[in-house]
């Protein structure tokens, strides 16, 4: 906790450095720029509010390394928090409002925690990740209180980065700390913005996403008892061995894809059903290939696909995350392309079945691979359909391909981005 005066004096000495350090991987332009963004949001909070106890809150977006539609079958994944934030400055309210101010504007979204129903005219916005998240905080028997918000987003909308899992990661901190003496965990912090995911908002994701966000640096993680996760923290610097970890946003529209993001998950806990499974976990590639031609008959092919993704993909998730452990990056680089492939082809989530000219993901997708020559690696990154790439692109290469990207997809499409080592947290 601070108050306005102590951290504007903090501001003007550069006493935030080693803070910002651990939170944007040591980038010195992140750093430099968290400053900036840092002293425009106090002028921001003090525009609208003026308490003079406040707090500060850093939640970051994530990147998926590997493991590619596998979370929600309770499978394995390896992902990592990123030097993108949401950073923001936080005063308690005493009438249970959450209010939040996004970029400095003067219109905020304002949700009563006293009502913590479900609102279907709410899905797919904020204000039910707000709701959502107290909701979920609640019923783990945990308090809730109102409180006043000015964010400063980086973690962009659309970008494949889960803006969604860092803001419900964000709220869900902010009540941690304000209204509960940090005794909730940053795993059930990711499972609670989960539930508010699922429940409120209408969007039925996986763990990946808000663990990513929450937990901090690369981690792999097997949800086989999706309750009580396994994660392992995962030691890697792809820049000092040669490579720059980069995303490609190709400004694809979301808004009419929940129904194919659903899809997938439908598809393949039908083809478990038919096994009387549960989850495509719970079932073998030789069960699955037996059982071929009934499938593909009572459920479709494009299940089975789908199905035949998930088991090879889970496998190919802990093969790459051997790689890292063992310095191995060639491994690691064939493995990531394979993992493309394979979404491409079986999984099918590159590009929407419903529009021919809406297929920027496979466009970025072709365009990096005709760069690279087989020099390194990319794959559609996150839910897919629309939205982003990820790409391992030789450093020295790394501006080339940015100024190459942003050429077709426009200027600031291609971002470097770096491992962040911090979870979800007070600053």
């Amino acid at each position: 906790m601070y108050n306005i005066s102590q951290l504007k004096e903090l501001l003007k000495e550069k006493k935030m450095h080693e803070k910002f350090s651990l939170i944007y991987g040591g980038d010195e332009n992140s750093i430099s720029e968290a400053y900036k963004r840092l002293e425009e949001t106090i002028k921001h909070f003090e525009s609208i509010d003026k308490s003079e106890e406040i707090y500060l809150f850093s939640a970051s977006g994530r990147t998926e390394l590997s493991g590619n539609h596998t979370d929600h079958n309770n499978g394995c994944v390896l992902t990592a928090s990123i030097n993108l934030d949401k950073l923001a400055i936080v005063s308690k309210r005493n009438d249970n409002k959450i209010v939040v101010y996004t970029d400095y504007s003067n219109n905020p979204d304002v949700v009563d925690i006293n009502n913590l129903e479900i609102d279907k005219n709410e899905y797919g916005k904020s204000n039910a990740l707000s709701r959502g998240v107290c909701a979920g905080i609640k019923k783990e028997g945990y308090n809730i209180g109102g409180c006043t918000i000015s964010l400063n987003n980086k973690v962009l909308i659309g970008s494949g980065l889960s803006s969604s899992a860092s803001f419900e990661s964000l709220i869900g901190e902010i009540q941690n700390a304000l209204y509960n003496d940090d005794k909730i965990s940053k795993v059930d912090i990711a499972k609670i913005g989960q539930y508010a995911e699922n429940i409120y908002f209408g969007k039925p994701c996986g763990l990946m996403d808000q663990m990513g966000c929450s937990v901090g640096g690369i981690m792999s993680i097997d949800f086989k008892d999706n309750n009580n996760p396994i994660i392992e923290k995962v030691e890697y610097d792809f820049e000092s061995n040669g490579y720059a970890l980069m995303i490609v946003d190709a400004k694809g529209d979301h808004s009419s894809l929940t129904n194919e993001y659903a899809a997938i998950r439908e598809e393949m806990n039908a083809i478990a059903d038919y096994f009387g499974k549960k989850v495509c976990r719970e079932i073998t590639k030789k069960e699955l290939i037996d059982n071929a031609s009934k499938l593909r008959e009572k459920i479709g092919d494009r299940a089975v696909m789908r199905a035949y993704h998930f088991i090879e993909e889970n496998e190919r998730v802990i093969n790459q995350i051997n790689a890292l452990k063992n310095d191995d990056i060639k491994t690691y680089i064939k493995l990531m392309n394979e993992s493309g492939l394979s979404s491409f082809m079986y999984l099918q989530n590159c590009y929407s079945v419903t529009s021919s000219k809406n297929m920027g993901v496979a466009l970025a997708i072709c365009l990096t691979k005709d760069f690279l020559k087989g020099e390194g690696a990319c794959r559609v990154h996150g839910g897919g359909f629309a939205g982003t790439i990820q790409a391992l692109i030789p450093l020295e290469k790394s501006e080339e391909y940015k100024k190459y990207m942003n050429n077709v997809f426009g200027e600031g499409s291609a971002v470097k981005i770096r491992v962040r080592q911090a979870p979800v947290c007070e600053i």
